[in-house]
């Protein structure tokens, strides 16, 4: 929430400056929040490409826990985000590795 009202604090900053330098905004709101959301969208194209040129697959799941969250914002989920950052040991039986 926090990150939402500095956001807020610093778009009502800059539209004060605006209005005193008597500039319009650069875009109309709509268009300058599609313009975002393309900005979003493109930040994640590049892991999968740096991905598959590694050989590694791109699997549903990786995209959900990697990419996703970095869109919308939201967290990734938690069972898969416990499931990849717990050591071996500790993983669930169907994580583990057969030795």
């Amino acid at each position: 929430m926090k990150v939402y009202l500095v956001s807020l604090g610093a778009g009502i900053l800059v539209g004060i400056i605006y209005a005193l330098m008597q500039v319009r905004s650069p875009a109309p709101p709509a268009v300058a929040l599609i313009g975002l959301l393309g900005m979003l969208i493109g930040e994640q194209v590049v892991p999968p490409i740096k991905r598959m040129m590694a050989g590694e697959p791109v699997t549903t799941a990786w995209f959900r826990t990697e990419c996703v969250p970095k869109i919308t914002g939201t967290p990734p989920p938690a069972t898969l985000v416990a499931r990849r950052d717990a050591p071996d040991d500790k993983a669930p039986e169907s994580d583990r590795p057969a030795h």
